[in-house]
């Protein structure tokens, strides 16, 4: 399996289902969530969640996931995603992305999920190359790659446009030997 249902010492993390539906609204129509993710609209209905968690479906046969977290702690609710994509199995190099719930920014355990999926990614997808881009302005998400070991390469300019507004992104890669 590439995607692989995962434990951490607090978290589960598991691939997005319909169960999720309603959490995957939640999350991804809090502007805080979704304050540094200029790729897509803020979500507004359960439709367009449902949607969401359909295109995540079936991630083994699409090359694509999103693992919802879900805390051990606090009885399996969902805290956050992450999950890779626009995976290139030739030159085996995937983009890493995920959101956690503002309640529980701080806790170390975005950096506990990324260490699984990291792990995974190099492991159960053979990659030699993880990448991720991150807002100029999302100066969290930037240390936490940065404590993961990711090299900042530079940026990439008006990555996104957004709202009738360009958006600058670093860019940060991780290389197996680096892992």
């Amino acid at each position: 399996m590439y995607f692989p249902p995962m434990e951490t010492e607090r978290l589960n993390l598991v691939n997005v289902s319909r169960k999720h539906t309603n959490f995957i609204l939640k999350h991804f129509s809090d502007r805080r969530v979704c304050e540094f993710l200029y790729d897509e609209e803020d979500l507004e209905n359960y439709d367009q969640a449902h949607a969401l968690v359909e295109w995540f479906a079936n991630p083994e046969e699409k090359g694509y996931n999103r693992w919802v977290m879900e805390s051990k702690e606090m009885g399996g609710i969902p805290v956050g995603t992450c999950g890779f994509h626009l995976w290139d199995r030739q030159n085996r190099t995937a983009e890493i992305g995920y959101d956690l719930y503002p309640d529980f920014w701080g806790k170390g355990l975005m950096k506990e999920a990324l260490v699984a999926c990291i792990n995974s990614g190099f492991q159960n997808m053979g990659l030699n190359r993880i990448h991720a881009y991150v807002a100029v302005e999302n100066q969290r998400s930037s240390d936490l790659l940065k404590r993961l070991g990711f090299t900042c390469e530079g940026i990439f300019r008006d990555k996104h446009y957004y709202k009738g507004t360009y958006y600058d992104h670093y860019t940060y890669s991780l290389l197996r030997r680096e892992w």
